[in-house]
């Protein structure tokens, strides 16, 4: 089947590890993908304002599932936004506040927010990806639509603190892990496959025509839902497990081959 989308994580996949990428060649590729009439969606748990500066000059050319498809936007124009209930985020906010030495970022539709108690380190680390980031003194009287939590921790005590949330928080988030250190709560049911079926279903495309590059757990479900689902080479076993092909890692520039595979029709696009 003829490629009509190709969507790509971002952190440890279309970015190398020093959060760059070859401008140059994504450039002359993606002239190549609009000529075709080829869709190109970024799905990253990362905030939208902070996706659209890496592509300033292409933001209302390509979509966006911004913060795990909870926010989607369809060449500029946002086309559906998760929402907690007022309810719903204070009892987040009674869970996480209960350990602290826990910190994270509480994430909405107009900005994201951090305490201003939380660390220099953590502010800086939060920073780099969330470009609208406003310092609260209580998180309790956040004016927003939130839709969204992202923890950073020692990887070590990630396993215990999912399991932990997965049951204190069920049926009102979910935890997921995007690598790097990082936990995102999710409300159950808008992740990244559910952002990119609403891309779909306005542009009347099959997730059989549609290929999916990424590398962490939050990318699960998106690799799951279409046809040629990429792990790149730095991706967790799990995710190798359930995808049916793999590219190189993301400091070799593992999305951008996929993607030239894609243009020059060679294997597993030939078949």
């Amino acid at each position: 089947m003829t490629v009509k989308v190709i969507v790509t994580d971002m952190d440890g996949t279309f970015l190398n590890d020093a959060k760059q990428y070859d401008r140059d060649r994504f450039q002359a590729q993606f002239q190549q993908l609009q000529a075709r009439n080829i869709e190109f969606v970024v799905a990253s748990g990362n905030q939208y304002y902070q996706l659209i500066s890496f592509f300033p000059e292409l933001k209302s050319q390509i979509s966006f599932v911004a913060e795990n498809g909870a926010l989607v936007f369809d060449h500029g124009e946002q086309i559906f936004h998760g929402e907690l209930t007022q309810h719903e985020s204070q009892v987040v906010f009674g869970e996480l506040l209960k350990d602290t030495s826990l910190n994270f970022v509480a994430c909405g539709l107009e900005s994201a927010y951090i305490s201003d108690k939380a660390p220099e380190s953590f502010v800086a680390l939060m920073s780099k990806h969330y470009h609208r980031l406003q310092r609260v003194s209580d998180y309790r009287e956040i004016d927003d639509v939130l839709f969204k939590f992202s923890l950073n921790l020692p990887d070590s005590d990630i396993p215990n603190l999912v399991d932990a949330l997965h049951v204190s928080l069920d049926g009102i988030m979910k935890p997921v892990t995007s690598g790097f250190g990082f936990v995102d709560l999710i409300i159950p049911g808008l992740h990244k496959a559910n952002g990119i079926s609403r891309l779909l279903k306005r542009w009347k495309v099959s997730p059989q025509a549609c290929v999916a590059i990424g590398d962490s757990g939050n990318d699960a479900e998106m690799l799951k839902f279409v046809n040629y689902s990429f792990a790149m080479g730095n991706a967790s076993d799990s995710i190798k497990a359930l995808s049916r092909f793999q590219t190189d890692d993301n400091n070799q520039q593992g999305a951008l081959n996929v993607i030239q595979a894609v243009l020059d029709n060679t294997p597993p696009f030939s078949l």
